[in-house]
């Protein structure tokens, strides 16, 4: 299965992959996720949201138990950011059959559809559209870099974006979503253990900053002269870094857009988002707080307007501990617990927490490196990874 899903979307220059919603490589991926299913005789659908799922029992029966992930990419993202989880649900449905343990509940596996945001500018479209947290009319208002809206995209890969909306009869049926993902840190690989159990996510959310000055010839006017945006955003850049580290935070400028875009041209505007996460609420909202401010402050003395507009926040979730419990006691061998530890990435499964009992699986990732060609888990890990995703299926579906 991972050979044949790694070619699917992959940049030859950067090694990275380029797997965007409602693009050609994500009706590739798509494919092969049907293909997976009808292979072992798992009943195939599509959801009003374009998120694909595949059934080991009757999907209406109810109390069922669910497992994914999701296949797009951030821009040259790495091979298991998403798709580890989906490879691994199948191979576990696999395993659980190897033992001949049959499901005394439905069993699920689903593709969340545009999870990482990196067309629309939003992320886990296909979960808060189920969920209820993205209207219908909020939905249709995004759009990507061609200026093509979502329902456009989502209309000419073949699907109907009249229906999209929350679906509140399906995630009523889902007794339990359990998500097993490559681990984006170190902390596995520093306490030696192959998996671990997610205990809470982050909260998170990407801010956009607009810096608007005039624009002007650059080899003409005095320094003196200029109202000049860049200064304003290279200082907001380097106080992002600052305010994030004194308060124990994570800020980061990691995409901008300049007008006019040109060498011999001092900019009109420049505008840059702001992704910020923290332990808690009211240390991301103070961090915020104090990057906006001196990006305002430096603004006054440039001669430079700064707007600030939030594009999205998830609060900090936990995981039901209930469930978190029972996932970490299946997997806890005899006089070594299994590690429980936070995140501070975002996931479909923190999106159906609010609505669906979640628990999140991290395998061990040696360098912590992800959203990148280098991410990497070896496969002894990754297989450990399916047999406990397999040990937690079965502990929940199958007695």
């Amino acid at each position: 299965m991972w050979k044949d899903l790694l070619p699917i979307g992959r940049d030859a220059r950067s090694g990275g992959y380029r797997r965007f919603a409602w693009t050609g490589a994500d009706a590739d991926c798509r494919a092969w996720f049907r293909t997976q299913a009808e292979a072992r005789g798992l009943e195939y659908e599509v959801d009003r949201n374009g998120n694909q799922w595949a059934w080991l029992g009757d999907p209406k029966a109810g109390d069922a138990v669910v497992t994914g992930s999701h296949l797009d990419s951030v821009p040259d993202g790495g091979a298991f950011d998403g798709p580890l989880g989906v490879v691994s649900s199948f191979a576990a449905v696999d395993e659980l059959r190897a033992r001949g343990a049959g499901p005394s509940r439905p069993l699920a596996i689903v593709n969340f559809g545009d999870e990482e945001g990196a067309r629309f500018g939003l992320a886990c479209v296909g979960s808060r559209l189920a969920a209820g947290q993205l209207t219908a009319d909020r939905a249709a208002e995004l759009r990507d870099a061609d200026g093509i809206s979502l329902p456009q995209a989502m209309e000419r890969a073949g699907y109907d974006p009249e229906a999209i909306g929350p679906d509140p009869e399906r995630l009523a049926r889902i007794g339990a979503f359990v998500e097993l993902h490559v681990e984006q840190g170190r902390a596995l690989d520093l306490s030696g253990d192959p998996v671990g159990v997610a205990s809470a996510i982050w909260p998170h959310g990407r801010w956009r900053f607009d810096f608007h000055g005039e624009a002007n010839h650059a080899g003409t006017t005095r320094l003196e002269d200029r109202r000049d945006p860049m200064l304003t955003y290279a200082n907001t850049v380097l106080a992002a870094r600052k305010k994030a580290r004194l308060a124990g935070a994570l800020a980061t400028f990691g995409k901008v857009a300049v007008e006019p875009n040109g060498v011999n041209a001092i900019p009109s505007l420049v505008r840059g988002w702001l992704d910020s996460r923290a332990a808690d609420e009211q240390t991301l909202a103070a961090v915020v707080e104090e990057i906006e401010r001196a990006a305002t402050e430096r603004g006054g003395r440039d001669g430079v307007e700064v707007r600030v507009t939030r594009e999205s926040f998830t609060p900090v979730v936990e995981f039901e501990h209930a469930l978190r419990d029972t996932a970490a006691g299946l997997l806890s061998a005899e006089g070594r617990a299994i590690p429980v530890l936070p995140t501070g990435a975002g996931h479909d499964a923190g999106i159906l927490s609010a609505s669906v009992p979640t628990a999140m699986l991290f395998v061990r990732n040696p360098t912590g490196v992800s959203h990148s060609p280098a991410e990497h888990a070896a496969e002894d890990d990754c297989l450990a990874g399916v047999l406990a995703l397999a040990d937690v299926l079965e502990g929940l579906a199958c007695r």
